[in-house]
């Protein structure tokens, strides 16, 4: 080290902790109290600090690592699942927002939003049926009036649409029919090219999903339309006492309007306020509760703008 340093050096402070416990410090103080009082005969007495009667001593905290308990292994939610009863599995996690807090932890690894066969599967541009070629255990026709020939959907589905219709027509808000609902993996090959050729690929991808990337290939979409003598098209159901009904009341059927106006940098779609996802009615409670708008939202999954390839 050079002079120069050494000299830096030792003007530096060395600082030195020393751990002393509270009783001595305070015995210590005292002790120096006294002595200063004691100095000559003509000084006052000082006062004489009592030392503590014990010494006081901190114990050692130890936090203990805390683990969320893991839903998937309660026996409701492993004997739901055996069953195929999404509704019961959801019920068994607490209810919608219970559901969906531990799937965006990642605390149900039992939960699986890419598997077909439940009713939150998630769908999209960047999320295909796994198979490709899906197609759901069985499909029916629910009972509104039909518009086209594409008009079968899951057994759950169809009779909360039943419901709803039923009870949307009680409320003074008309009638609706089904314009579409499931379409197999060959259908939605048929469809999606009809738009490629009319509207090109880009055009078509807006509006139309390819092949194994569809909602309606999963059985669990329904397109609806406003009926009264006839039915309406697609593209005037927006407008409609019957859509604005829907927007208020189809979570309380387990459906939410899947493609929302302002949603489209997530969704990847323009909106489709005719496009029905049924989610079933727990977990559309969740969703209406929590302000949410799209799926991806939901259940914490990155945006689906476009294809990835």
């Amino acid at each position: 080290m050079s002079a120069t340093h050494s000299r830096h050096a030792s003007r530096a402070p060395l600082a030195v902790r020393v751990a002393v416990p509270i009783g001595v410090l305070f015995t210590a103080i005292a002790s120096l109290v006294t002595l200063a009082g004691g100095g000559g005969s003509d000084a006052p007495a000082a006062a004489v600090l009592p030392a503590p009667a014990a010494v006081m001593a901190l114990p050692d905290v130890k936090l203990a690592e805390a683990h969320a308990a893991n839903p998937c292994a309660d026996a409701a939610v492993t004997s739901a699942l055996a069953a195929h009863d999404d509704a019961a599995a959801v019920r068994a996690f607490g209810g919608g927002e219970q559901f969906r807090s531990a799937v965006t932890a990642g605390n149900a690894p039992c939960i699986s939003l890419s598997d077909p066969a439940h009713d939150w599967v998630v769908v999209n541009k960047l999320r295909p049926l796994a198979p490709v070629d899906f197609a759901p255990a069985s499909v029916r026709a629910s009972s509104l009036r039909a518009t086209s020939g594409s008009v079968s959907m899951r057994p759950e589905v169809a009779d909360a649409l039943d419901r709803m219709s039923a009870d949307l027509t009680a409320g003074g808000a008309g009638t609706i029919g089904v314009n579409n609902a499931y379409r197999s993996y060959g259908l939605q090959q048929v469809t999606y090219s009809r738009f490629v050729r009319s509207e090109g690929v880009a055009g078509a991808d807006a509006g139309s999903a390819r092949p194994g990337h569809s909602e309606h290939q999963s059985g669990l979409a329904v397109d609806v339309v406003a009926c009264s003598d006839g039915c309406g098209s697609l593209g005037a159901f927006g407008s409609t006492a019957q859509s604005n009904w829907i927007v208020q009341h189809a979570w309380e059927y387990g459906f939410i309007v899947r493609y929302e106006k302002g949603a489209t940098p997530t969704t990847g779609y323009m909106p489709e306020p005719w496009h029905l996802r049924f989610i079933g009615v727990e977990l559309a409670k969740a969703y209406h509760d929590g302000g949410f708008h799209t799926l991806e939202e939901f259940f914490g999954l990155p945006p689906a703008p476009d294809y990835a390839h």
